[in-house]
């Protein structure tokens, strides 16, 4: 496959799943080195380590994410690396929501071993890895995922911030800008999305981000 000096990224804030997974990787996958993190910004600093990354394995829940809010941040990064969701849950509707933004693949953490080893290699192939679930189209989600791709990585971390109950300044102290900017921010972030103030946004961002329901992904 040509993987010599590739890298993979696994990020996972459960150690025995991380360890898992590691193992699985490193059976399909000898040539392939793994680095291992526990978090979105974990993750995002490795990124601006050491790059070059071929696949990026995501626990769909860490801490400091909220639904697809991490794996948002990740894509924006990553451009056209795949990145394969990796989770306990198995609802349709999460399931369908990873495919329609993008994801290469959505597995469980249950899965056999030999089921998880012929999806990596699946995915290297070019492939991509879904369970076998009766998906319904959802027009929204489908068009939410074309003006969240017009957001610049910028007015997507406003954005996600926003979603997330923060304010203006709070944002803005985060990102290390002004509040003025963080204005200018909102103010393309309404016009991309189509949409007039903060409460539409956040609602339209909503089938997005998950629900607020317990991370235990």
């Amino acid at each position: 496959m040509g993987l010599s000096g590739a890298r993979l990224l696994l990020a996972d804030d459960h150690p025995l799943i991380r360890e898992g997974l590691a193992l699985a990787a490193r059976v399909a996958l000898p040539d392939l080195a793994i680095d291992s993190v526990g978090s979105i910004a974990e993750a995002e600093a490795a990124i601006a380590q050491n790059g070059g990354y071929r696949l990026v394995l995501l626990d769909l829940m860490l801490p400091d994410a909220q639904g697809f809010s991490g794996f948002l941040r990740l894509q924006q990064l990553l451009g056209a690396v795949p990145i394969v969701i990796v989770s306990a849950r198995q609802k349709p509707e999460l399931v369908e929501t990873a495919r329609l933004l993008g994801a290469t693949g959505y597995l469980s953490k249950g899965m056999p071993l030999d089921q998880t080893l012929s999806a990596l290699r699946t995915v290297l192939a070019g492939g991509t890895v879904f369970p076998p679930m009766v998906f319904e189209a959802d027009a929204g989600r489908g068009a939410m995922r074309a003006r969240v791709a017009a957001l610049s990585g910028a007015q997507l971390r406003v954005l996600i911030a926003l979603a997330s109950g923060r304010l203006n300044k709070q944002i803005a102290g985060e990102l290390g800008v002004t509040e003025a900017t963080i204005k200018a921010h909102l103010t393309a972030i309404f016009r991309k999305l189509g949409v007039n103030n903060r409460t539409q946004a956040i609602l339209a961002m909503q089938p997005l981000m998950g629900e607020a329901e317990a991370n235990i992904a």
